[in-house]
């Protein structure tokens, strides 16, 4: 038997929290999240903490080393091999297209004009 290459797929969620939560209650969920996958003595996302607490907290027991990198490599904007809170939230906006397209007044409202505005800029320039 070949075995099969296994590729995750998620159903994009944030739109519709957006929608029932609010601005606010979107971010406050995203933090959330953010410390169910953190390493809790360093206070940021490692390599280790993302697929222990993927797989233990989540289910997410096809979460592989590469797709763990991968997501690590994506999200890490200062390059320190981590994701910190902001750049998880950046990261979830970013794998959320339809989110990411009507979501300044969101920013906006949490962050402000100046943080939306640095936030497009990181984004344009790591895709």
């Amino acid at each position: 038997m070949a075995k099969e290459e296994c590729e995750l797929e998620f159903e994009d969620f944030l739109p519709s929290m957006a929608e029932r939560l609010g601005a606010t209650g979107l971010i406050e969920e995203l933090c959330k999240g953010f410390r169910l996958l953190m390493d809790a003595e360093k206070g940021v996302i490692t390599l280790e903490s993302l697929k222990q607490n993927a797989a233990g907290m989540l289910g997410l027991t096809e979460l592989g080393e590469e797709e763990a990198v991968e997501m690590l490599r994506e999200g890490d904007l200062d390059g320190d091999g981590t994701l910190d809170q902001m750049e998880f939230c950046i990261l979830m906006f970013r794998l959320s297209p339809e989110l990411m397209e009507g979501s300044s007044w969101m920013l906006e409202e949490v962050m402000g004009k100046e943080m939306v505005g640095l936030l497009l800029d990181i984004t344009n320039k790591k895709m």
